[in-house]
């Protein structure tokens, strides 16, 4: 009997749940606080096989668009792309929950989270989660940040300014020599300890849970003027540049045969350039 195997397949079926019970809770509070609106839920599948996901977007009256998909998927890459996946030889596995909200208000940041489970010829976890508001609001810069900083520290003290400063360093847009938002953790190829990584990871899912929607709830009816509105649909161009020209979930959703609609979810519904 291979134990290892066994013990990989167990923590497949274990990210997997619990990326989709995130999901599930994520979507509940959200709307609660949108108020009246829902998630529609659009199962699909690869059109080679080997898995697929359920898209989830509500748009409503706080949230103008959100989406939190969750995806399994596995089989064969293209060779070419398959040399830039660390481990990789002629079969992967990834199941992982990734997450966008743009909202009605401007005075509400928008923000981002994935957590992912890979396997090539060994295993990893990833993600992490940023803010990115166009009207900061130190309060909430703040309390984001403890809130991420009691999750990493939870596990190891050296984990916060190290994941901080990759995010600072990940969410940068190097023609505009600009941050993408405020930040926040970003992390990968988290493989020491397993299960210890699956305990942390779980750890900035509930973090999360906890922290953005008590401040999505806090601006969500401060009155905004024209001129606020639209900054933020001018704002929103940077975070449009950014996820079509360097984000990693972009790239590998498209390389590995993922649903064009999932993968652009990430896009805001109106956005203008200047």
């Amino acid at each position: 009997m291979n134990l290892k195997a066994n013990k990989t397949t167990d923590l497949r079926v274990e990210a997997e749940t619990y990326f989709n019970d995130l999901r599930d809770r994520i979507c509940e509070k959200f709307e609660e606080i949108d108020g009246g609106s829902s998630f529609q839920r659009s199962p699909w599948k690869r059109d080679n096989g080997g898995g697929g996901g359920v898209i989830s977007v509500m748009k409503g009256k706080v949230f103008e668009k959100v989406g939190v998909n969750c995806s399994t998927v596995f089989g064969e890459l293209d060779p070419e792309f398959g040399e830039k996946i660390p481990g990789y030889q002629n079969h992967f596995f990834a199941t992982g929950v990734s997450l966008v909200a743009h909202m009605v208000n401007p005075l509400v940041p928008a923000v981002h989270m994935n957590l992912r489970y890979i396997e090539t010829d060994h295993s990893w976890f990833g993600g992490g989660t940023d803010m990115t508001p166009y009207f900061p609001f130190e309060e909430d810069t703040r309390e984001f940040h403890q809130a991420l900083k009691g999750a990493c520290d939870k596990h190891d003290t050296a984990y916060h300014p190290r994941f901080k400063k990759w995010c600072d360093e990940y969410f940068y847009l190097e023609h505009r020599k600009e941050p993408r938002g405020i930040g926040g953790i970003f992390f990968d190829y988290l493989k020491e300890d397993l299960n210890k990584d699956f305990l942390f990871v779980k750890e900035v899912g509930e973090a999360f849970l906890n922290i953005y929607p008590a401040i999505a709830s806090r601006r969500k009816n401060i009155p905004f003027t024209d001129e606020q509105k639209e900054h933020q649909l001018y704002r929103r161009g940077r975070y449009v540049e950014f996820n079509l020209m360097y984000d990693r979930g972009t790239i590998f959703g498209l390389k590995t045969g993922g649903n064009i609609d999932a993968i652009l979810m990430s896009l805001p519904p109106v956005v203008k350039w200047k």
